[in-house]
């Protein structure tokens, strides 16, 4: 982990991730409950502007540190 950032894995422990766990590549966002990471990875967007996703949008929190138990909007 890179000071508690997202990052996109394309190997463990040297070998290449496999489909089954995601690869070629895979999104880890370990500080999020990891449920803001992605198994299959099709694409990358950068945007100027955070925007809900797909699960923020069926009433999960948009940030969801599990520090501060922010799991569904309002946490």
């Amino acid at each position: 982990m890179v000071n508690g950032q997202a990052f996109v894995a394309y190997d463990y422990d040297g070998k290449p991730v496999p489909p089954d766990h995601g690869g070629p590549a895979r999104l880890v966002v370990p500080h999020l409950y990891f449920w803001k990471s992605a198994k299959w990875v099709r694409g990358l967007r950068l945007v100027a502007e955070d925007r809900p996703g797909f699960w923020e949008s069926l009433g999960y929190n948009n940030h969801g540190d599990p520090w501060k138990e922010e799991r569904y909007s309002g946490d």
